[in-house]
């Protein structure tokens, strides 16, 4: 009996689309080690293999580019059009030449993170296409008006293709799609026992004064790191390779070790709005604090997500960036809803996944 294939296209945007594909992805194989994945990204190997333990096919290619950045809230709309453009105008050879491999694969289906062309590269070699996000990219350009809205209409219109679509939490409606299923929060968990982590990297501060400083794969060139010597005796955990050398700031430079294994172990996460990130603190009950972003229309629903569903603080840019951080003195707000936010998202998306390919004989 064949094996079942399954090709799985991610968003060429930071690290977030990658590190959340890459948990349902690792589900599915947890689950059915049969599967083989072939993960299609231009994210790095070593980012992948920190979320699937066992054997992938890793195929670099990028069918989108999400925004182009200087770093994680810099963004470059010019540059950004002009690579859209691009490939609208090759949309066909890019097609053209995925098709050729998946049928050489004898691929099943494509699950998409949720580059556009995926269900016109699926409905030419006549599979199925699933989608995951919280977002589409039609919603960002759309909101930037102007050249991006005749940009937006197309991938409107090649989401409209797609089979079957797993919404995830703090969402935006993304009517473009035609058949909607609304699943619970995704993303990894710590592999680590806290006693190991804290031993193996010198954390002795008290959880409540244990903080995780995380801004994507992309980093943030202007952190305030200085700020951080108002708080001797807090210890601030960071992934940023150019972090500054202050003694209450531990650098992780294993790549082995994700956010995620170090969140359990802190009284809170600051960060950019970014799902990957809320959805795992949120999984955890680990209070967010984060600023607002009003160019990139997918925060406002990452905002009200966070607020609804977690404990939190929004703090402005200007407290951010100038300001000298005594939010972290005060406690963060409650959650405003009362019910809990569902937490089953890999395996209500792998098992989907397994069933439908399952049954392909």
């Amino acid at each position: 009996m064949k094996r079942p294939i399954l090709y799985i296209a991610i968003t060429n945007h930071g690290f977030g689309h990658a590190t959340r594909t890459a948990s349902v992805a690792a589900t599915i194989q947890k689950l059915c080690p049969d599967v083989l994945l072939i993960m299609v990204t231009t994210a790095p190997r070593w980012l992948l293999e920190s979320y699937i333990e066992g054997e992938f096919i890793h195929r670099p290619r990028a069918f989108d580019l999400g925004v182009i950045q200087a770093d994680s809230l810099t963004m470059d709309k010019a540059a950004t059009l002009a690579k859209l453009l691009d490939i609208k105008k090759h949309q066909n050879s890019l097609i053209a030449s995925e098709v050729n491999f998946i049928r050489q694969n004898r691929v099943d289906l494509i699950l998409a993170d949720i580059p556009f062309l995926a269900p016109l590269i699926a409905k030419a070699a006549n599979i199925p296409c699933w989608m995951m996000s919280n977002f589409g990219w039609d919603l960002i350009y759309r909101d930037w008006g102007g050249e991006f809205i005749a940009i937006a209409d197309w991938i409107s219109e090649c989401y409209s293709q797609c089979d079957r679509l797993f919404r995830l939490p703090f969402h935006e409606p993304m009517q473009a799609f035609p058949n909607i299923t609304d699943v619970g929060l995704t993303g990894g968990s710590a592999r680590y026992a806290a006693d190991e982590l804290r031993a193996d990297w010198g954390i002795t501060a008290p959880q409540d004064k244990t903080i995780l400083l995380t801004f994507g794969g992309l980093g943030l060139q202007q952190i305030p790191y200085e700020n951080l010597q108002n708080f001797p005796d807090w210890q601030f955990i960071t992934f940023d390779k150019s972090a500054p050398d202050f003694p209450n700031l531990v650098k992780i430079h294993d790549n082995k070790y994700r956010p995620v294994d170090f969140m359990a172990i802190c009284g809170r996460v600051v960060s950019k709005p970014g799902y990957g990130t809320f959805s795992e603190a949120a999984s955890l009950d680990i209070p967010m604090v984060t600023i607002p972003r009003d160019d990139f229309a997918e925060a406002s629903y990452l905002l009200e997500g966070i607020t609804n569903y977690n404990y939190h603080q929004i703090v402005t840019p200007a407290e951010f960036f100038a300001g000298d951080w005594n939010f972290l003195r005060k406690l963060p707000q409650p959650p405003q809803q009362n019910q809990q936010i569902a937490k089953d998202g890999n395996q209500a998306i792998a098992q989907a996944i397994i069933n439908q390919i399952g049954s392909i004989k």
